[in-house]
């Protein structure tokens, strides 16, 4: 069965309900800016160093896996949270709710040395994405929506995300499985996934990118007890849309990606 048609997949559908339930709650709470005892644990306030490494499969041909080597320098204070190239500032809180403007690059694209599925290809560039985002959190749940666009214009494209996770406390150990979609319009997929007539090959047709409902599973590790530091191992795997996984530079329709970052805090 397509992994869209699984019914705990369509998160887009059932997220505007529980969207309202989440608000809804916020609005009758006694003390609705608590975020929870594990939550504040895993996300603490401060400044921050440390190094940080992702891995994941790509699903290109014969590109096996993108590795990206991260040096951490980061904050995490009442409005202001920057992790490396991450940065978000919150513009405006209600209760448990949270209006932010973001700013994340986007490790995506290839050039002609990364498969020979790219021969005689244009490169596809490293991005950087702003928009903002809605978080609700309360009792260890985080809700997060975010509306992001290229302000490279590399793409030109937009990204719609909403994804849903629980912190939970065993031991030292701090788990958060979380669940997710993205929405990437037209542009962003023809960038990325698409082929031009004038890039066409005999064995790479044209192909022209459409709007792509992607779907994710993931859980994350924290735990303050190695180092003297925070230790942070996500798992996440992808199911891309048919739009994505029909083009001729693609042979998988889902890919796993790993995250491991370790950071510090600054002595006072």
């Amino acid at each position: 069965m397509p992994i869209n048609r699984i019914p705990i997949f369509r998160l887009d559908r059932w997220l505007p309900g529980l969207l309202g339930l989440l608000l809804l709650s916020s609005a009758i709470a006694a003390d609705a800016d608590e975020r929870g005892e594990s939550r504040a644990q895993i996300e603490p306030e401060g400044f921050i160093y440390g190094a940080a490494l992702g891995l994941r499969r790509e699903i290109y041909i014969d590109y096996d896996r993108r590795v990206i080597p991260l040096p951490v320098l980061g904050y995490r204070g009442e409005k202001l949270r920057v992790f490396g190239p991450f940065v978000n500032y919150e513009l405006h809180r209600t209760g448990a709710i949270g209006l932010d403007a973001r700013l994340s690059p986007r490790f995506g694209g290839f050039d002609e040395s990364d498969s020979d599925i790219f021969d005689g290809m244009e490169e596809r560039k490293f991005s950087m994405d702003l928009g903002l985002g809605l978080t609700w959190q309360r009792d260890d749940w985080k809700l997060e929506l975010a509306g992001l666009y290229d302000v490279l214009d590399r793409s030109d494209g937009r990204e719609w995300r909403a994804r849903l996770g629980r912190a939970y406390r065993v031991g030292k150990v701090f788990l958060e499985p979380t669940i997710g979609i993205s929405h990437l319009d037209n542009r962003h997929v023809d960038y990325y996934y698409g082929v031009d007539a004038s890039e066409a090959a005999s064995f790479r047709p044209a192909f022209r990118g459409k709007s792509a409902l992607n779907h994710n599973l993931g859980i994350s590790l924290v735990t303050p007890a190695w180092f003297n530091g925070l230790t942070r191992i996500s798992v996440e795997n992808t199911w891309y849309d048919s739009a994505i996984s029909d083009s001729p530079l693609t042979d998988a329709d889902s890919s796993l990606s790993i995250y491991i970052a370790f950071s510090k805090f600054f002595k006072q």
